[in-house]
């Protein structure tokens, strides 16, 4: 029943288990010497199934969060200790598997330093950018009725990127936004897209030529969100491009570091994040400190966001006759959970 204590249930179970031990010769341990901490989970797990009462279930299964953190820390001491003792004879530390760990060999990976890499790069739509030739001028806008939501996120972003402004746009077509773009001598269009009021896509244009990128957007969170968030200086922030490693991930880290000027300003310690994992791209600006030499704190400035990978088209924004050079196809491409393309 609902008034029985959390620790009542685990000793039926082990009472009646070990009147089984001695009845069928089991290997449940006995009374006297106590269960061990797997056969008291294992005894948990029977008991929480069993219980109908929420409020013993949740404790039974907080007591047994307790004992498997408990075993845990104990047999960590006992590795390291064992670690002193042998010293350099001691067997080498067991590497996780994780997803990236177990991630099989992609074809596409690539060196940024490869010869052949650079040369691409010296050829494609990002090289002027890269060569300082053009300085980036990024124009930023919503869909034709944005919502509150969505223009205090744009209202971020024009703070987060130099060299940035907002123009409102109307009943213009993304066609005739393009063109009208490339008379004012915009390098880029950022488009933000939403959804029951909601911002839940991006859209990038590099002009004049190209490339289009659609990223989903998910886990917003603006400046005042965010805990113990700081307040951004004017200054051009430094860009961290981080594990894009394919092809396709190395065209789009080059996309988003464009849209930054190519001379930051280090008087200011604000550094812009992309940081790719299992190929959600999460975006990060952060003010750092040094503190001494090993230790380096940091501020969260805001905004936070997520993005993913839509799709890759080349030239400019042409749902109709445009070529996609990547398109995300979840029939295809989720078939297994370890296969990623940045």
């Amino acid at each position: 029943s609902s008034g029985i204590n959390a620790e009542y249930g685990y000793f039926i179970q082990t009472n009646l288990s070990t009147s089984m031990s001695e009845n069928n010769d089991s290997k449940v341990p006995s009374i006297d010497s106590g269960p061990s901490i797997s056969t008291a989970v294992n005894y948990h797990k029977l008991d929480i199934q069993n219980r109908k009462c929420k409020v013993v279930k949740r404790q039974m299964f907080t007591k047994m969060k307790a004992e498997k953190n408990k075993a845990k820390k104990k047999r960590k001491k006992a590795d390291e200790e064992m670690r002193k003792a042998l010293g350099d004879a001691a067997p080498p530390k067991p590497v996780p598997h994780t997803t990236e760990s177990l991630r099989p060999a992609d074809e596409t990976a690539v060196d940024p330093d490869d010869e052949e890499v650079l040369k691409d790069a010296e050829q494609d739509e990002f090289s002027k950018y890269f060569n300082r030739d053009v300085e980036p001028k990024i124009l930023i806008t919503t869909n034709k009725r944005s919502s509150l939501e969505t223009r205090k996120l744009l209202d971020e972003l024009v703070n987060v990127i130099p060299n940035s402004e907002y123009v409102k746009r109307g009943k213009v077509d993304m066609k005739d936004l393009v063109k009208q773009s490339v008379d004012h001598s915009y390098t880029d269009i950022l488009v933000i897209n939403e959804d029951m009021k909601k911002p839940n896509s991006i859209i990038l244009c590099h002009l004049p030529e190209g490339p289009t990128a659609t990223f989903r957007l998910t886990s917003v969170k603006l400046k005042k969100q965010l805990k113990r968030h700081g307040n951004a200086t004017s200054h051009r922030p430094e860009v961290i491009l981080n594990n894009f490693s394919t092809r396709l991930g190395h065209s789009v880290g080059r996309f988003l570091g464009s849209l930054f000027h190519y001379d930051p300003e280090f008087r200011g310690r604000n550094v812009v994040t992309f940081h790719n994992q299992r190929d959600f791209i999460f975006f990060r600006r952060h003010r750092y400190v040094f503190k001494n030499e090993k230790r380096v704190g940091l501020q969260e400035l805001g905004p936070r966001l997520t993005l993913k990978l839509r799709r890759l088209q080349k030239g400019t924004f042409d749902t109709t006759g445009g070529e996609y050079e990547w398109y995300y196809n979840h029939k295809q491409m989720d078939v297994s959970r370890r296969s990623f393309f940045l």
